[in-house]
């Protein structure tokens, strides 16, 4: 482990000889990691801020850039033929802005978001983001446990990487119905209330709480040890030196992919 919370690793091309159905040889080629690598919140935040300063990007942008990721690990996950009733549930925060995106765009994809952001800010940049969807007549509810019971799919993006302490209001219900609840959940870079480095909580309303799908922002945080789920990887914005700045992988994307998706040891499938 390196100073600053994140472990290296190398993503390398292995090839392998099978043999089809008809015996005629096949040769496949698998992306694997030696470890998995992972980048905790002091790394995460310090890379955040360096992104908006040396890299010249600005909030808007890296919000824009991971919501669309949260959307197409939606789409890959469930396309709105299938699932079009989507609950995204927002916080105050960074991750709440990726959220107000990410439903933007699965709007545009074709299905039908329903925001839950009860505390919502004076920032101008989500009050924009809030415009935005509000011109495309997207509603937005008080009523998180009526509505969850009423969507095919949850979007958590209430908690982020720098999530500590208590769980404050009007969170703790939302959390604990998102633990008890059936509809499938898609995290945003953390299962809300979980801890980045030490994972799920032991108590309190995150308690039994492990979401069937996961998105990392950028790259895995030290939690994914105990995510047991459907984990992807987005955010593909990064130089190779920035990652090898920061110690983590660049995953191999493909074609126009926002996303790639990782096995439960690193391994891209």
């Amino acid at each position: 482990m390196l100073e600053g919370g994140w472990n290296r690793t190398r993503f390398w091309p292995i090839t392998i000889g099978t043999y089809n159905d008809d015996g005629e040889h096949q040769v496949a080629e698998f992306w694997r990691m030696a470890r998995l690598r992972t980048m905790g919140a002091q790394a995460a935040a310090a890379l955040d801020e360096e992104l908006m300063s040396t890299g010249a990007y600005s909030i808007d942008q890296l919000m824009e850039l991971a919501g669309l990721a949260v959307s197409q690990a939606m789409f890959a996950l469930s396309p709105p033929q299938k699932t079009p009733n989507i609950l995204v549930a927002c916080g105050p925060g960074n991750n709440g802005g990726d959220g107000l995106v990410a439903a933007r765009h699965l709007y545009h994809f074709g299905y039908k978001p329903i925001m839950y952001f009860p505390k919502q800010t004076k920032n101008e940049l989500y009050q924009r983001l809030r415009v935005q969807l509000e011109h495309l007549k997207v509603p937005f509810t008080d009523d998180f446990v009526g509505t969850a019971a009423k969507s095919d799919y949850i979007i958590d993006a209430i908690f982020g990487f720098s999530f500590s302490g208590e769980v404050r209001e009007p969170f703790p219900a939302v959390i604990r119905a998102l633990a008890e609840g059936k509809v499938p959940v898609l995290a945003v870079d953390a299962p809300s209330s979980w801890n980045i480095e030490d994972g799920p909580p032991k108590d309190g309303p995150g308690k039994g709480y492990n979401p069937p799908a996961l998105v990392s922002m950028t790259a895995p945080k030290p939690l994914i040890k105990w995510f047991k789920g459907r984990h992807f990887v987005g955010g593909r914005f990064v130089s190779q030196a920035i990652a090898e700045k920061y110690g983590f992988d660049v995953p191999p994307y493909q074609g126009s992919d926002q996303i790639v998706e990782i096995g439960s040891h690193g391994e891209r499938l």
